[in-house]
């Protein structure tokens, strides 16, 4: 017996030994195919948002069907301005993001966000119009509309239809009673 597990011999009936216990094990755990993004509620953070900022506030009344909010923060801004953010992967699994802040110049917050100060364009939705800015090395699409207290910022991979659809979904928020 101790021939057999002695020189190359024995090494070599032991890799395959190895390699034949890794086999069925491939064989017998079938790997995932179910897809995880995670998805982060952004309730919260809104509502804190909402009480820290002397405007109104901003934010999707209800999610576009198929999309997953995996990302919201506050940030600061230019000028110490808050900015707040929301992002999603979207039904096509594009990246979407819809963005807030008071920062002055609005246009300065807009070109920074969009990665470009090119309007391309203007889109319709639901009654009001949006800047469309392109970069195309990014693949990047924004819409954007300036409020006089604030700039709406809707960017992404996602298509322009898709972006529509969650600009159209923004609502303004009533501020909480002091």
């Amino acid at each position: 017996m101790r021939r057999f597990t002695e020189g190359f011999y024995g090494y070599a009936v032991a890799v395959f030994v190895s390699l034949g216990l890794v086999g069925v094990f491939f064989l017998v755990s079938p790997p995932s195919r179910e897809e995880h993004i995670p998805k982060r509620e952004y309730g919260i953070t809104v509502a804190n948002f909402n009480r820290a900022v002397p405007y109104k506030v901003w934010a999707p009344s209800q999610d576009p069907a198929g999309w997953i909010s995996n990302s919201n923060r506050v940030a600061k801004g230019e000028g110490g301005a808050q900015v707040l953010s929301i992002g999603y992967a979207t039904a096509t699994r594009e990246h979407a993001m819809f963005l807030q802040s008071d920062e002055r110049p609005a246009a300065e917050f807009a070109n920074r966000l969009a990665n470009s100060n090119q309007v391309v364009g203007s889109q319709d939705v639901a009654g009001t119009t949006w800047e469309r800015r392109f970069r195309e090395d990014k693949k990047q699409r924004t819409l954007v509309r300036m409020l006089p207290d604030v700039t709406l910022v809707v960017t992404g991979t996602a298509s322009w239809e898709e972006l529509g659809q969650l600009a159209a979904a923004l609502k303004e928020l009533p501020k909480p009673a002091a």
